[in-house]
C-alpha cells in the first residue's frame, strides 16, 4: 500500500504550462487606465520583468521552458510528494479515494517558491538591482526574500498591518533572508499616506500593499515589482505543480475526479487545476474543478465580473476580473493570504464560461478541518490551505451519502507551524465567523 509518491529526477518537467493558449474564449485584455487601450508588453516592463511581461500577454504558446538556472533550483526541492491520505479516509468513512499535492515541503514552506525564483532570475538577467512586492500572510514575501538573495537582489515587502500583527514571525523569516520588511498601509509611499489619512485605524488589505509596492518600484531607480498570485505569469510558473501531480497520479493508478484548491488570486489553484484542466478542454475529460475561499472575501461566489483596478489606489492596469471593488476592506480572518478582493484574468473567464466553481467556507469550518487534518495525517497545515481541506471534506461526505467512489485531489499549499496564534485562539474557542454583506 503506497502512500506517498515522487517523480525520479529525469521524469521533472521542463516546460511550464500556459493554458491561456487553449482556452476557446481567451481572457479579456487588461487595459491602461488612461486610454482604455489594451496594454502592450512594453507597458507591462515598466513594472514587471520584461520576460514576466511577455508570459502574461501569452496567448499563443501552451509550453514555454524553464530556464535551466530555475531548474536547477527546481531540483533542490522537486518533486514534491503526491500523498494518499488514507487516515483522513477513514476517519470520514467515505469510499472517496484523496490524495493531497504536498507543497508545505518547499524549504520556504509553501508553493510560493515556484514562482520567487523565476520572477528574481528575470529580473537579474535584465540587470535588475531591486525588487519589492505585497505580502499578506506572508509567504509569498518569504518566498520572494530568499529568492532575491538566492540572485543577488535588494527586496522589500510591504506586509499587510494585520497579518504582520498575526503573524510577527513571518515578518522575521522576510527579515533573516534580508528584506526590508514594512507593515502596509505605511507612511513612506503616496498610496499609504492617502488610505491612512481617510482611515488612520485602517487594517491594511492586499490592495493596498500591492499600491505602495508599485509606487516604490516605479520611483526606485532599477526596481522592479513582482507579485505572487494573480496575475498569469504566476500561475504559468506554479503549472509545476499539476504537471508534476500528473504523473504521479499515473504512478498511483488513479485520475482525479475532483481537484480542489484553495482560492486568493489563483496561482496555487490554477498551478494545480489547469493541467489536468486541458485534459477536459481536448481529450473528453469531465474532471470537476472547486475553487475554495473564505465566506468573507466570495469574489468567486459573490463578486461581479468587471474591469476593476488590482490595487486599491488605482496604479495596475484594468483588469477583467471577478471582483468585490479594489476598495474592499476585508475581515480580519487569519487565512491573510486569501484576503485579495479580485480573481484573477484567466481563473475569471474559466468561472465565468463554466469550467470551474468556487465555494465559500466560514472561518471556522475552516479550521475544525485543519484540526482533522492534522490529527489524521499529521501535518499541520496553513489557514489557507485549510480551506481546500474543508472543501475536500464536504466533498468526501458526498461521496458517502451517495455511495459514490470517487478520487479526490487537493493541493496542500503550505504547512502552519507559523500560525500557531490562531490555532491556539481556534482551541480556546476565540475565533468567530465573518460574512461578507455587500455595503
Amino acid at each position: 500500500m503506497t502512500k506517498r509518491f515522487f517523480l525520479p529526477e529525469s521524469e521533472l518537467p521542463r516546460q511550464w504550462y500556459n493554458i491561456q493558449a487553449d482556452m476557446p474564449t481567451k481572457p479579456l485584455p487588461p487595459l491602461n487606465p488612461a486610454t482604455r487601450e489594451p496594454v502592450t508588453v512594453d507597458d507591462l516592463s515598466h513594472i514587471f520583468a520584461h520576460e514576466c511581461a511577455k508570459q502574461e500577454l501569452d496567448t499563443t504558446h501552451a509550453w514555454i521552458d524553464i530556464p535551466e538556472p530555475v531548474y536547477e533550483m527546481y531540483k533542490y526541492y522537486r518533486s514534491t510528494p503526491l500523498v494518499r491520505a488514507y487516515a483522513l479516509e477513514q476517519y470520514l468513512d467515505t469510499p472517496a479515494h484523496i490524495y493531497f499535492k504536498n507543497e508545505s515541503v518547499s524549504p520556504l514552506g509553501s508553493h510560493k517558491l515556484n514562482s520567487a525564483l523565476p520572477q528574481c532570475y528575470y529580473c537579474k538577467q535584465e540587470g535588475v538591482t531591486n525588487v519589492t512586492t505585497e505580502t499578506g500572510a506572508g509567504q509569498w514575501g518569504a518566498a520572494l526574500s530568499y529568492a532575491a538573495k538566492v540572485y543577488g537582489l535588494e527586496c522589500a515587502v510591504y506586509q499587510v498591518k494585520v497579518s504582520m500583527q498575526q503573524k510577527p514571525y513571518r515578518s522575521s523569516i522576510m527579515r533573516t533572508f534580508g528584506a526590508a520588511v514594512i507593515g502596509s498601509p505605511s507612511m513612506s509611499t503616496r498610496a499609504g499616506k492617502d488610505i491612512i489619512t481617510r482611515d488612520p485605524s485602517h487594517p491594511g488589505s492586499l490592495g493596498t500593499a500591492i499600491s505602495e509596492a508599485i509606487e516604490l518600484a516605479t520611483t526606485t531607480p532599477n526596481c522592479k515589482y513582482t507579485l505572487g498570485s494573480v496575475l498569469n505569469h504566476v500561475a504559468i510558473h506554479q503549472s509545476i505543480i499539476g504537471l508534476e501531480a500528473e504523473k504521479q497520479m499515473q504512478m498511483a493508478g488513479e485520475y482525479p475526479d475532483i481537484v480542489i484548491a484553495c482560492f486568493g488570486g489563483g496561482s496555487n489553484f490554477g498551478g494545480l487545476a489547469f493541467p489536468f484542466m486541458r485534459h477536459n478542454l481536448f481529450d473528453g475529460k469531465h474532471t470537476q474543478f472547486i475553487a475554495a475561499e473564505p465566506d468573507s472575501c466570495p469574489k468567486l461566489t459573490r463578486g461581479e465580473f468587471r474591469y476593476d483596478f488590482g490595487d486599491s489606489a488605482g496604479y495596475t492596469p484594468l483588469l477583467p476580473m471577478y471582483t468585490l471593488g479594489h476598495d474592499f476592506k476585508p475581515a480580519n480572518i487569519h487565512a491573510g493570504g486569501l484576503r485579495y478582493h479580485g480573481a484573477g484574468v484567466i481563473v475569471s473567464q474559466l468561472l465565468k464560461d463554466g469550467y470551474m466553481q468556487g465555494v465559500d467556507i466560514p472561518q471556522l469550518e475552516t479550521f475544525e478541518a485543519a484540526t482533522l487534518f492534522a490529527r489524521t495525517e499529521g501535518i499541520i497545515p496553513a489557514p489557507e490551505s485549510a480551506h481546500a481541506i474543508a472543501a475536500t471534506i464536504r466533498e468526501a461526505k458526498r461521496c458517502k451519502e451517495a455511495g459514490e467512489q470517487k478520487t479526490i485531489l487537493f493541493n496542500l499549499s503550505g504547512h502552519g507551524l507559523i500560525d500557531m496564534t490562531a490555532y491556539d485562539q481556534y482551541n480556546n474557542g476565540d475565533l468567530v465567523n465573518y460574512s461578507y454583506h455587500k455595503s
